[in-house]
């Protein structure tokens, strides 16, 4: 099988929430009110058009400054702090570390080890220089280098044919239900990240000759 991963909130942490009650607590409140609040910033177009690498940080910053009549000061700092936190999940790395060493020890049931991310150039390029397991992936591809961003079926194919991907030997990894399913409207299997503890049992079924017990 070939295992392609998700980056937020699957191998490094990624807390909307928690970053819009630090940067603008007068919105977070209550938890609906940073939800809606977390919304109007990271799950509008302009926040996607970043991730697809259209409008670079300071762009969409000034956008969702004046979008929401805000201060852009402390919008720059709300984006810039999305750097500052995405911080690696010591269990789902130490996963992806133990299918390295069953593809690394060979006997087929781990063939390769890829990621699908929606990031932005700028994120991307910092966490390839500060984590030394990313050189544990064969390939993979940020958003933000293709101008595309997941669900679009488009960055799954491009995945698929730039790798030489069977979509029935392909399992993906994502914490988002319609980025899952839009891989599994592709023919690859699919898990929908909720925990680490979730992801061994889900792969274990998946992949029923690895050597998954001690993951």
């Amino acid at each position: 099988m070939n295992i392609v991963f998700d980056f937020g909130a699957v191998l490094f942490a990624w807390h909307p929430l928690e970053l819009v009650a630090a940067e603008f607590p007068e919105f977070a409140d209550t938890p609906q009110a940073a939800r809606d609040f977390a919304k109007s910033v990271f799950a509008h177009p302009d926040w996607m058009d970043f991730d697809r690498g259209r409008i670079g940080r300071q762009r969409v910053a000034a956008l969702t400054a004046q979008r929401l009549c805000l201060d852009l000061q402390r919008v720059t700092a709300l984006v810039d702090s999305v750097e500052e936190k995405l911080i690696p999940m010591p269990e789902t790395v130490a996963i992806l570390r133990a299918l390295h060493a069953q593809k690394q020890a060979g006997g087929g049931s781990v063939k390769g080890l890829y990621f699908l991310s929606n990031m932005s150039e700028p994120f991307s390029r910092t966490l390839e220089r500060s984590y030394e397991f990313l050189e544990l992936f064969d390939g993979g591809i940020f958003s933000g280098d293709v101008y595309m961003i997941k669900p679009e079926s488009g960055i799954y194919e491009l995945l698929q044919a730039r790798y030489a991907l069977h979509p029935a030997t392909t399992i993906f990894i994502d914490d988002m239900p319609h980025n899952v399913e839009a891989a599994r409207l592709l023919g690859w299997h699919a898990i929908h990240f909720t925990s680490a503890t979730q992801l061994r049992a889900d792969l274990a079924a998946l992949i029923p000759t690895a050597q998954l017990t001690d993951l």
